[in-house]
């Protein structure tokens, strides 16, 4: 049986109210950025990669069966909110074999989100717990890998989560390339109070 544990578990209205208040950031953000890019631009993509114990007939464990649900939901929900803004969303599965999960198992069920992992955007941490489903297909007794947030232990990865890193990803992605449109277009010697371009230009770091 999975479940996620916790010390102090938020509300579902708590929960949504933050996802809320993040998407409205972002839009605002997003919003003003997308406005100064110029028509026919190439789109950013945020790129989700998943990886994940798989045996030989192509089956997983219960945990990562349960993840793989929310990690493909998220992709959906993250790409209808980015693509007005410029920018797709792609996700890569990666197959863990048995004898590399028996190695190392905290490897599978793990996410990166723009090659950072997702503990890292969250400043969540990792644990461990018995897993069942994955002890009878190694055959051995393993500890599985958990993702600890706000005093919460997910087994499973949820949608909230896998949302909430995806936007703040996607929103210092955007920054970065507002930043880089505002020193390539700026003249040496316009910048303005509260520009990202040195004062002077770029011959004034000279």
């Amino acid at each position: 049986m999975i479940s996620n544990r916790n010390t102090i578990r938020p509300s579902l209205f708590d929960i949504m109210k933050g996802l809320r208040n993040l998407i409205l950031i972002f839009t605002i953000v997003g919003s003003y950025v997308y406005a100064e890019k110029n028509e026919g631009a190439g789109m950013k993509t945020l790129t989700i990669r998943w990886q994940r114990l798989v045996d030989e007939k192509g089956k997983t464990c219960e945990r990562c069966a349960a993840t793989e649900k929310e990690v493909r939901k998220a992709r959906q929900d993250l790409e209808k909110s980015l693509t007005p803004f410029g920018m797709a969303v792609a996700l890569e599965e990666e197959a863990l074999d048995p004898a590399t999960c028996a190695e190392d198992i905290s490897e599978s069920n793990r996410i990166w989100i723009n090659n950072k992992s997702l503990e890292d955007w969250l400043g969540a941490s990792v644990g461990e717990s018995s897993c069942a489903s994955c002890c009878a297909e190694l055959g051995t007794d393993v500890e599985c890998r958990t993702v600890i947030h706000e005093g919460e232990i997910n087994e499973v990865i949820p949608i909230n989560l896998i949302i909430k890193a995806g936007l703040i990803a996607a929103a210092q992605l955007l920054s970065v390339e507002s930043n880089e449109r505002c020193c390539d277009e700026k003249p040496a010697g316009a910048a303005p109070f509260g520009s990202c371009c040195p004062k002077g230009g770029p011959e004034a770091e000279e």
